[in-house]
């Protein structure tokens, strides 16, 4: 179900709170759900992306691949995580915050890719649509659709730089044991930080 700009932009807000209480108090923020919309109460897949505004570098990004909370708590707890616990970054500095834009990428259900073998794989996959995960022996990894189209990536390539994320050499996704996951995104991005919200492709 889509959202409205209004709730995608009280979904910021709420982001947007999180991380400041939990750099100024160390404290996840308490939200009374009653006051939230029942669309944003049901569960949903969400990842939670922070931009410095200057240069658009990329200073953090965590999230949930199934709807394993209320989204606007799995935004809340994302928000957090993605500003503090990225292992990739340097935790992001209160002072910082108000460099940052904030984009939010609500996931449909991730589904299996079923095919007569993994050369079909790519022609199952569509740049700009999907978003990817992969599964092997225990080690998992996921690529936003935003990435490939980002980066001007084929379905091969898309799939190779999945197996990278995850520490695996890049054709693992030909593996039999590989399990390649799709979903969709709905994206909502700040145009400047704490400024109005807008959907993104």
């Amino acid at each position: 179900m889509t959202l409205t700009l209004s709730e995608a932009q009280l979904l910021i807000s709420l982001a947007r709170n999180a991380i400041e209480t939990y750099l100024k108090k160390m404290e996840i923020p308490e939200v009374n759900k009653h006051n939230i919309p029942i669309r944003l109460v049901m569960k949903q897949g969400v990842f939670t992306s922070l931009y410095r505004f200057d240069t658009k570098e990329l200073r953090g990004c965590i999230g949930f691949p199934y709807p394993t909370y209320p989204l606007y708590k799995a935004v809340i707890l994302s928000a957090i995580e993605a500003a503090t616990n990225d292992p990739r970054f340097e935790p992001i500095t209160i002072d910082e915050l108000n460099d940052i834009v904030i984009e939010l990428s609500l996931l449909t259900s991730p589904e299996r890719i079923e095919a007569s073998s993994p050369l079909k794989y790519p022609e199952m996959i569509r740049i700009g649509r999907d978003g990817l995960i992969l599964k092997y022996k225990g080690i998992q990894s996921l690529l936003l659709p935003q990435v490939a189209s980002e980066q001007r990536w084929t379905p091969q390539e898309f799939l190779s730089n999945l197996c990278l994320k995850a520490g695996l050499p890049p054709d693992i996704w030909l593996d039999p044991e590989a399990e390649i996951y799709k979903f969709n995104a709905e994206i909502f991005i700040e145009l400047t930080p704490r400024g109005r919200t807008v959907r993104r492709g």
